[in-house]
């Protein structure tokens, strides 16, 4: 380890989804030689353990996360509580202030990795620590999320006049989310919006899992409205997983398949459905006839995917489909050659995957960040189909989702091919490991730069 390395502090939103994602941005500053602390709750680290390839450099921290009325006992992430206590999660991070500072005063890192701990820039300038803050979401996300209110843009469906594309453009029912999302009290009666303003304007520099090539308008546009640095680390594509096989049984079940040829259909560890959606979307796989596989949560109210499944459902597709309530080694799977097509949520890590591979994309999302990912992949960079849905109430149907799998997987669709085409060239782009490498050198430059 040379005299340039650094001693960073991972502090990220205790959700498995950002846990992991810096994780996985740990990983690759350690493999350049720099130091982490990680901090993580107790009972959650023996889940990311495996997860940590540089054990000597990347040591994790546990954290009791303190009770907080309301919260179950021993609820330490966002997968231990219903949506709906989420925010407590968050609360119990804020009343964790004091622990965290006499953690830096002993550990004296350089740099402070946070999202949504927006108090985390003043408490480390006053020790003479950096901050970044490190978004797991897109530049986009961020930029639309933490400047104008959703009443001072222009009529919803059209575009956002902030923006450098006009290509980006907001459903009624997505509208109607982005402005719930922003007042909501996002844990100690601090509102998300809050939260994202104080940390955007109060920290020293922006991180971002992306690349120049997908988002250089939007990377630009941030960093004039904020006059912040705007650090990008790349695609952050994990290693460990490409060295694990995929299970047995799905070797052998995919195997069954013509190359390029299944459905494979997930949407992340935190989305539930409704159940009349849940059952609109396993009607439109089975009707589009191709093989499928599906990882999908039980839908609310339910509690297990077999109930919630349509009459006759099981038999109508036996052989041919399969709905998993479980989790399934999602890398992997995107590799098999049988895998013709992914369904996604659209969550930045399901979308740098699949981008990385030959599969071709359905776009389902779900949430807001979503919603501006799915904008960004089918109307900006078009590698992707979006599945229809109701301009007011945002629900699909079964031939929506068809309709969408079907333009991406036929070979006559006009539109389908010139998907294929833009996919494959963003593939071969992403797939370059002269861009990985030098995006995280880059990024570690940065780095040194802030510190100076």
């Amino acid at each position: 380890m040379g005299a340039t390395s650094l001693h960073l502090f991972m502090y990220p939103w205790f959700a498995l989804g950002h846990l992991t994602s810096y994780l996985h941005l740990s990983n690759k500053l350690a493999q350049k030689g720099h130091r982490i602390s990680f901090l993580i709750p107790t009972k959650t680290q023996s889940k990311l353990q495996t997860l940590n390839l540089y054990p000597d450099l990347i040591t994790f921290v546990p954290i009791i996360v303190p009770h907080v009325d309301g919260l179950p006992l021993g609820a330490e992430t966002t997968s231990d509580v219903p949506v709906h206590l989420q925010p407590l999660i968050m609360t119990a991070m804020d009343r964790s202030e004091s622990h965290i500072e006499l953690l830096l005063r002993e550990l004296k890192p350089d740099i402070v990795f946070f999202d949504f701990a927006h108090w985390i820039p003043k408490l480390v300038r006053s020790l003479g620590i950096r901050s970044i803050l490190y978004a797991i979401v897109t530049p986009l996300t961020v930029y639309c999320s933490s400047t104008a209110h959703v009443d001072n843009m222009q009529q919803p469906g059209s575009s956002f006049p902030v923006l450098s594309s006009s290509s980006i453009k907001l459903h009624v029912h997505e509208e109607r989310a982005l402005a719930a999302l922003k007042t909501l009290n996002f844990g100690s009666d601090v509102l998300l919006a809050d939260r994202l303003f104080t940390s955007v304007s109060q920290c020293d520099a922006l991180g971002f899992r992306t690349c120049r090539e997908i988002e250089g308008p939007y990377i630009d546009d941030l960093e004039s409205h904020f006059g912040k640095p705007v650090f990008l680390a790349g695609p952050v594509i994990p290693k460990s997983a490409t060295s694990t096989s995929l299970e047995e049984k799905w070797i052998e079940w995919l195997g069954r398949f013509e190359a390029g040829s299944v459905i494979y259909c997930a949407f992340g560890s935190e989305c539930f459905l409704n159940k009349d959606q849940f059952q609109e979307l396993v009607l439109g796989l089975e009707l589009s006839g191709w093989p499928f596989l599906a990882a999908l949560k039980p839908p609310r109210g339910a509690e297990s995917i077999e109930e919630a499944f349509p009459e006759g459902f099981e038999d109508r597709v036996q052989g041919r489909g399969i709905v998993h309530g479980g989790w399934v080694q999602q890398l992997q799977i995107l590799e098999h050659p049988s895998v013709g097509c992914f369904i996604t949520h659209c969550g930045l890590g399901s979308l740098f995957e699949a981008l990385m591979n030959k599969c071709q994309l359905v776009l389902l999302p779900h949430i807001c960040d979503q919603f501006f990912n799915a904008r960004m992949m089918s109307n900006i960079l078009k590698v992707g189909v979006e599945v229809e849905k109701g301009e007011e109430d945002g629900l699909f149907t079964k031939e929506s989702v068809c309709k969408a799998v079907k333009i991406v997987m036929e070979d006559d669709s006009e539109v389908g091919r010139e998907v294929r085409a833009n996919h494959a060239k963003l593939r071969e782009l992403l797939s370059s490991e002269d861009l990985e490498s030098s995006y995280i050198d880059g990024f570690c430059q940065n780095l040194k730069d802030l510190v100076g």
